[in-house]
């Protein structure tokens, strides 16, 4: 799908705040409300754009993560998706190098952890697993890295979430019937949720769709203390996800970039480090899953 500049521009005003009205994000582009609303909605329509609520891992129970590394016997893509059918598994990738599947797994604890990465190894087709267990989230264009600072009250709280999860633009006269309650009394605990950290909706993009169509993965060995490396290394502009793990390697990453020259400029830059001691790294080749919905109840 082709995307023009006026395009490009709402896809970053959602990926701020995909709840933005079609009036505010009308002015900020310079088009009409009905105008704008008709690109949203054929954005959303051809797939390249999905405006979803994220809720805080917290609220979830979700205490645990890690970044799983997979070996295939034969070919990697039924695994894959038998991988990517696992409901702690919101991240699955086809991926070139020693590896050929990269997974992330978010669970209730270490031992839901354990247990489904022994699921994994058990798995046909699985002939390897290495694992690198998140202890900080540093950068995630997702993830709400601040606590909560209001609480679920009952379940419709839960119901609204589940709603977003699924159509993070639902109107609040839409979103009141299925929840059950009315339009006002709906967005009154909407905002609650949302401006007290509970969830934030955002619009996640495929990122060829922006013209960063370069996934690379990392792993860097380091001396000293991984926490300050991550405090350079998080300020790359095109590293996009990291956090500091426990396994082969002290921290984990993504770089997102518009060329594969970026892609080594970008390596090279951590290759150059005086802290860094090893740089593994690995291409994101097809997107099997994407979906942060984990722990959700049905809406």
């Amino acid at each position: 799908m082709e995307l023009d500049e006026t395009d490009l521009s709402i896809v970053r005003e959602l990926q701020t705040d995909g709840r933005l009205t079609y009036e505010t994000l009308a002015q900020r582009v310079g088009l009409s409300r009905p105008a704008t609303r008709m690109r949203v909605q054929r954005l959303q329509e051809s797939g390249a754009v999905r405006v979803v609520a994220i809720v805080h891992p917290a609220v979830r129970s979700l205490s645990a993560s890690a970044h799983l590394s997979i070996a295939t016997e034969g070919g990697a893509g039924e695994v894959a998706r038998a991988i990517a059918a696992l409901p702690q598994a919101p991240f699955v990738t086809l991926t070139s190098g020693r590896w050929a599947i990269m997974t992330e797994l978010r669970t209730a604890g270490f031992g839901e952890l354990d247990r489904t990465i022994e699921r994994i190894r058990a798995t046909p087709g699985v002939s390897a697993v290495d694992s690198l267990v998140a202890t900080r989230h540093v950068k995630d264009p997702y993830l709400l890295t601040e606590e909560p600072t209001v609480a679920l009250q009952d379940e419709v709280d839960e119901r609204i979430l589940a709603a977003l999860e699924e159509d993070g633009r639902l109107p609040f006269a839409e979103l009141a019937p299925r929840v059950g309650l009315s339009a006002g009394a709906t967005r009154s605990r909407t905002l609650r949720l949302l401006d007290g950290g509970v969830a934030k909706v955002v619009a996640l993009v495929r990122p060829d769709v922006l013209g960063m169509g370069f996934l690379c993965g990392f792993s860097l060995r380091v001396t000293g203390e991984a926490s300050a490396v991550a405090a350079v290394v998080e300020r790359f502009e095109r590293v996009t996800f990291l956090s500091t793990c426990l396994g082969r390697a002290e921290l984990v990453g993504t770089i997102t970039a518009e060329s594969t020259g970026a892609v080594l400029h970008t390596l090279e830059g951590l290759r150059g480090l005086p802290a860094v001691r090893d740089v593994e790294s690995w291409f994101h080749l097809e997107l099997i899953k994407e979906r942060y919905d984990i722990g959700a109840r049905p809406a």
